[in-house]
């Protein structure tokens, strides 16, 4: 018990470490953009300090509180034997998926059916997860991760691309607790914090990386001699890494939520969860090339001007 709750105490540490720390880099950040909008003109430092404000209350702070203050449902209580206080998680899970209207009406009646006994609760939240559930919420890691790889592949700015990883994670963490109407435990989102973190050091470590480090040298002169070619690859590539680790922080955030089958090991959730992201990586790179060019090609196009419905005039004989 004592080496469970100093395990505990280990990742809240390591995790709020990692948060002031985050807090730091923001501050210097913020400042210095202001610093230097102040030899422009102070008001116009003024005005960046209160957008700055309100981007990390929406982008970071928000989404951190509805996580925290969101209930704790623990992974593990699925699959222990059955008790009185698991069955009466069941039905608390249950009837907050009910209320939150995410699924079809019949998902919801098998639910409402299967209160009565502990084993068929448990059962129908399962099926539940993987027949619907489950495909929701990847679809929200795909599409985060989709969001990733454009703005860190456009991106050249390493500070930047290490902030918007942040945003975007816990954003995509924010719509998979609110989508359950749960959020894990606190040691694991210690856990998902370290993760993030860690992704968004690498996200702004990326920025620096040398193309030749990971194509052959003869690639890297063929596409030398095309114009473009070189540094289109090698934000490709570096927007590529960062949608990986993104997607990777989505699974584990889910095994988090939900028991995949037995995956209840940390070995597992790990091994398991690169996998995975690496099977869906070659989806979200074809998604954000297919909408590249369409947002690029949005930003030409004039607006389409609204033709009003012409009234008819009857005349009276």
């Amino acid at each position: 018990m004592k080496k469970k709750d100093s395990t505990k105490v280990f990742w809240y540490l390591i995790a709020m470490g990692f948060v002031i720390l985050f807090i730091l880099m923001l501050l210097s950040s913020i400042l210095n953009v202001g610093d230097r909008l102040r030899a422009i003109h102070p008001y116009l430092e003024y005005g960046f300090y209160v957008v700055a404000a309100l981007l990390v209350y929406f982008l970071i702070v928000r989404p951190i509180n509805i996580i925290v203050f969101s209930p704790s449902f623990s992974v593990e209580t699925t699959l222990d034997e059955r008790t009185r206080k698991n069955y009466l998680v069941y039905k608390k899970v249950a009837k907050r998926l009910i209320a939150l209207d995410t699924f079809p009406p019949e998902e919801e009646k098998k639910l409402i059916a299967a209160m009565g006994s502990s084993i068929l609760l448990r059962e129908a939240l399962n099926d539940t997860f993987n027949q619907y559930i489950k495909k929701e919420m990847n679809a929200v890691i795909k599409r985060n991760a989709k969001t990733v790889m454009i703005s860190t592949a456009i991106s050249q700015n390493g500070r930047l691309d290490f902030f918007t990883v942040v945003a975007v994670n816990l954003k995509m963490i924010k719509e998979l607790v609110v989508m359950c109407g749960f959020r894990p435990s606190y040691k694991n989102l210690s856990k998902l914090t370290l993760n993030v973190f860690t992704t968004a050091l690498i996200a702004e470590g990326l920025e620096n990386m040398n193309i030749n480090d990971i194509l052959p040298t003869s690639t890297v002169n063929a596409l030398g001699e095309v114009p473009f070619i070189k540094p289109l690859v090698s934000s490709v590539a570096q927007g590529m890494s960062n949608a990986l680790l993104t997607l990777r922080i989505g699974i584990v955030t889910r095994k988090y939520l939900f028991s995949d089958a037995k995956e209840i090991t940390k070995e597992e959730i790990r091994r398991t969860a690169l996998l995975e992201a690496a099977g869906m990586l070659p989806v979200v790179v074809g998604d954000a090339f297919m909408m590249l060019p369409k947002r690029i090609a949005s930003l030409f196009k004039k607006p389409e001007e609204k033709v009003k419905p012409q009234t008819k005039v009857t005349q009276s004989a």
